[in-house]
């Protein structure tokens, strides 16, 4: 499900079913390679569109977290746990931050949750083909990921 008023009414519906939220984490400079940026926001939106599409009913895609790269780390990960505490304490068990910014890396053992990071490949110029197949490679590495979380044990917040 997406953050739409109708599937939020499906949501609203459902929301016992659905116990993963998804947060994309998508960084933004104007000053330093913003085509980069911009071009890792878009490919993890469409990772993070497919792997709605592929678990809809279980899974809710939250609206991008966006920060502006240069941003304390100390605040930004202060806001993106602040995020995770609210979705948790509103029943979702597992959340999963999906990524192509590496810098997220560093601070992976500081989440309350999984952060699943892909690397970003620019599908500007690409043949709709091939992108095609390449989202579906990366799909057939991260379903797994998805499904073996649900295996774990909700971590509590604090």
């Amino acid at each position: 499900m997406k953050w739409t008023t109708e599937q939020m009414d499906m949501y609203l519906k459902a929301k016992e079913y659905v116990d993963t939220a998804i947060i994309p984490l998508i960084p933004v400079d104007l000053l330093n390679d913003p085509k980069g940026k911009v071009s890792m926001g878009e490919f993890t939106t469409v990772i993070v569109d497919e792997i709605e599409r592929q678990f809809r009913g279980r899974v809710f895609q939250i609206p991008a977290f966006t920060y502006v790269v240069g941003e304390k780390e100390e605040e930004k990960l202060q806001r993106l746990k602040d995020w995770d505490k609210h979705l948790f304490s509103n029943g979702f068990k597992h959340i999963l931050y999906i990524t192509s910014d590496s810098e997220w890396r560093k601070v992976e053992n500081e989440l309350p949750d999984m952060l699943i990071w892909i690397p970003s490949l620019s599908l500007e110029s690409m043949e709709d083909k091939y992108a095609k197949e390449i989202i579906d490679q990366q799909m057939k590495q991260l379903l797994p990921l998805v499904t073996n979380k649900w295996q774990d044990e909700p971590k509590e917040r604090l």
